[in-house]
């Protein structure tokens, strides 16, 4: 009978996963490019969006710029390429090599950044050229 009631179960399984980051929103203006929701994805993160921004200059090489609420590169940059750099922040400097979760904390000892997991305790040192 057990396995008569599994068989007309519905295959259905809803995998929600509680963290997600946003792809970057943003147009061309002549040689520009301006992301109009990168507040938004840096406080997802959890990350001061200072923090974030240096990474993607760093790593984009190119200079942007707080306007308002907006950010501003002065090249042309495809939306494609920043979503990647920041899912190679997301993965470097917010989830924990421990558990996998994005409950972390940036802590800075001495010259040293660490980052601290909330949920399991785990603290790993992280690239500190930001």
């Amino acid at each position: 009978m057990l396995e008569r009631g599994k068989s007309l179960l519905p295959e259905t399984s809803v995998a929600t996963e509680r963290f997600t980051v946003p792809n970057v929103a943003g147009h061309l203006e002549g040689n520009k490019t301006v992301i109009s929701n990168f507040f938004q994805i840096a406080n997802i993160l959890r990350r001061t969006p200072e923090h974030l921004l240096k990474y993607i200059n760093r790593e984009l090489a190119a200079k942007g710029e707080f306007k308002r609420q907006l950010l501003v590169f002065n090249t042309k940059l495809p939306s494609q390429k920043i979503n990647e750099k920041i899912q190679q922040y997301v993965d470097g400097f917010v989830i924990c090599k421990e558990c996998g979760k994005p409950d972390t904390k940036l802590v800075k000892e001495g010259v040293i950044t660490f980052i601290r997991c909330q949920a399991c305790g785990a603290k790993h040192s992280v690239n500190s050229k930001i």
